[in-house]
């Protein structure tokens, strides 16, 4: 996606809600600028203007938004992240560590709101023009546990955080169903492991492909 004078890497973390990710990111973050790289941080929803305002919809509108609306409102997020941000930040060079992509909306929409995988995935490859990430690190972590972090996090609850745990059960299953599926793409971690250890598996992984 970048000439070969200047090429970008973009990394994608995914996992439960309380998996880790935040935490991983800014680490990640860090390690890169401290090999000299130029690093944007950003997140769906939420990586642009029009997307916090999709995130605010999604994840804190007390009305109901029906699993197809949902579906589509991501959707449509990311094809704006990715045309007016990731696009044009791996065209500089840049490296991407991003929090989210389109195999949350396969977990979530698909099997979490149990709509069609198959069809959430084409929705949002349309919606990006195929994009997809050099690597997506997968924090795995059983749902009572996350919940158990989420708890002691001690904050409201959005929208998706506030499901019971067969929701979130049928997530994790699709997240691992995803990874054993495209394992060029994925590293599978154990979010349960110590954080160190989790951000060396990391930095592992990206340092054998990083350009």
């Amino acid at each position: 996606m970048t000439d070969a004078g200047a090429p970008g890497f973009w990394i994608t973390l995914e996992g439960g809600d309380g998996s880790g990710k935040t935490t991983q990111a800014a680490l990640l973050e860090q390690w890169l600028i401290d090999r000299g790289r130029t690093v944007v941080r950003t997140r769906e929803p939420g990586g642009t203007e029009v997307g916090v305002l999709v995130r605010d919809i999604v994840l804190h509108h007390r009305g109901e938004v029906s699993p197809r609306a949902e579906a589509l409102l991501y959707a449509a997020d990311r094809a704006q992240h990715i045309a007016t941000l990731v696009e044009p930040a791996l065209a500089r060079g840049d490296v991407i560590v991003q929090d989210r992509y389109l195999d949350s909306s396969v977990a979530y929409q698909g099997a979490g709101r149990v709509l069609d995988a198959d069809e959430v995935r084409q929705l949002s490859l349309w919606a990006t023009g195929g994009a997809l990430p050099d690597v997506t690190v997968l924090l795995d972590l059983d749902p009572h546990a996350a919940r158990a972090r989420l708890d002691s996090a001690d904050k409201p609850f959005d929208r998706l955080e506030a499901e019971h745990t067969d929701f979130h059960t049928r997530v994790r299953t699709a997240f691992l169903e995803l990874a054993a599926a495209e394992p060029q793409r994925f590293l599978v971690v154990d979010a349960a492991a110590p954080v160190d250890e989790i951000a060396e598996a990391i930095r592992e992984r990206v340092a054998s492909l990083l350009p």
